[in-house]
């Protein structure tokens, strides 16, 4: 293992978080609502929010108190993972 590579300072749950981010913000042109990544990622509101809060507290993204999509990266886009398709869940049973 080369130790001039750095291990990057999050985990991959988070890298997914921050390159949706990123790749939102480059299709729209703002920053995701905290809605749109519970949808993307199918889970729950406080889910969502604890993950913001963990990625603000580490210094990966900056948001602004009241402002609505406000969430802006604190990474180089080229530090952050490829973007993984998320698994369609359904309710229908396979036979």
């Amino acid at each position: 293992m080369d130790a001039a590579i750095p291990k990057p300072r999050f985990t991959a749950k988070q890298g997914q978080y921050l390159a949706f981010i990123h790749a939102y913000a480059c299709i729209f042109g703002r920053s995701p609502a905290e809605a749109d990544l519970q949808r993307h990622f199918r889970v729950s509101p406080p889910s969502v929010h604890q993950m913001v809060i963990t990625l603000e507290r580490a210094a990966l993204i900056r948001r602004k108190p009241g402002v609505a999509r406000s969430i802006e990266l604190l990474i180089e886009p080229e530090k952050l993972p490829i973007l993984l398709a998320q698994p369609v869940k359904t309710s229908v049973q396979r036979y």
